[in-house]
């Protein structure tokens, strides 16, 4: 058996920081609540979805000898953090990264999940595993009791005949699902809606931030499209979640090219179908990456962008200041970097420094919006 300790894991290249951890009371609350489950014969039927930096899957790998684990990690940063502590604990052989579709799911008899965020997200992995686990699956949906509403228990009873919440544990709870009941509507996802400040349609998958809904820093950005520039060139949607700003840019400015980019497997995805609900596939190009790693030096005239001020559940500025380091260095000299965030947070000085002469565009009490000129 692997020796394998929960404090030698990293949330690397993810931020880290004295208060941001690898692994929390959840991932070990569920990994006790299956236990039972957890054993040499189960390998290849254990799924594991939202699983932060690999605490799940290289806990169950080590700790019950599990091989075959498929896992899906909606963000781009989990799965390096997972595939670092693989290999520094020296299970790298013990599972498979896989989009969140049914060849994950196919005859699952064991999922652990990390509660998301939304409602939408979670129902989008019930319904997965409704429609394509093993028939005798067991399902088991872990957080922070603060998180955990009503609404969980609801969305399992849609799929399961029992639905259990196990006793507190450090201030987390598991929540399990058991006894498939019969398929009864279509699948829920991707969702569509006309959105009627853009006229656009709009596409979303579970865990894309902000769903069908236009979000007031995207509002705000989109503003200011007048003033980008209209020659041709690239322009970048940084962050772009569902695809809003990006098909607005192109088209807005017609002669520009347009890359989306988002570290998000299901913003990724959802903006790839916003673009064709709107006719916009050729103008547009889809690209999963974390903060533009692989674009080359100096390639991009402008870039819009709208940064997160949260990681996980903590407040930190992390993920913004890795973004506006990105933009200084895939911009061309003179290119412009076009950002929005809430008025509260002290952003330009950083802007000054990784980009360069930074304006502000536009401000209220809520929203700033600058941009910034490469240097």
């Amino acid at each position: 058996m692997t020796r394998f300790s929960f404090d030698t894991l990293r949330r690397y290249p993810d931020a880290e920081a004295v208060n941001l951890y690898a692994v929390d009371a959840t991932d070990r609350l569920l990994l006790r609540e299956a236990e039972a489950e957890l054993r040499p014969s189960s390998c290849g039927q254990l799924v594991v979805v939202n699983d932060q930096y690999g605490a799940l899957t290289l806990g169950a790998a080590a700790e019950y000898g599990l091989t075959g684990i498929r896992v899906h990690q909606d963000p781009l940063t989990g799965e390096q953090a997972l595939a670092n502590n693989a290999e520094h604990t020296g299970l790298a052989g013990s599972y498979r990264s896989l989009p969140l579709d049914a060849d994950l799911i196919s005859g699952a008899r064991v999922v652990l999940v990390q509660a998301p965020k939304s409602i939408d997200a979670l129902r989008e992995i019930v319904e997965l595993v409704a429609r394509h686990a093993a028939e005798d699956v067991t399902m088991y949906v872990g957080g922070r009791v603060k998180h955990l509403t009503r609404a969980v228990n609801e969305v399992l009873a849609e799929s399961f005949e029992q639905v259990h919440a196990s006793l507190a544990a450090q201030k987390s709870r598991v929540i399990t699902g058991r006894g498939k009941l019969p398929i009864t509507s279509e699948p829920s996802f991707p969702r569509r809606r006309l959105e009627p400040e853009t006229g656009l349609w709009v596409c979303a998958y579970g865990m894309a931030f902000a769903g069908l809904k236009l979000d007031l820093g995207t509002r705000r950005l989109l503003t200011q499209l007048d003033r980008l520039p209209s020659e041709p060139g690239t322009a970048v949607d940084l962050g772009c979640g569902t695809g809003i700003l990006a098909a607005s840019i192109a088209r807005a400015r017609p002669a520009l090219s347009v890359i989306a980019t988002d570290q998000s497997a299901a913003a990724v995805a959802s903006a790839a179908e916003t673009m064709r609900a709107n006719g916009l596939q050729d103008r547009v190009s889809m690209l999963r990456d974390d903060a533009m790693s692989t674009l080359a030096d100096g390639s991009v005239d402008v870039i819009l962008c709208n940064p997160p001020f949260h990681l996980g559940n903590s407040v930190h500025t992390g993920a913004a200041l890795k973004m506006f380091r990105a933009a200084g260095r895939v911009l061309r000299p003179g290119g412009q970097l076009w950002t929005v965030f809430n008025s509260h947070l002290a952003h330009q000085p950083a802007l000054e420094r990784y980009v360069g002469a930074t304006r502000v565009a536009d401000r209220d009490p809520k929203f700033t919006v600058t941009v910034s000129r490469r240097r």
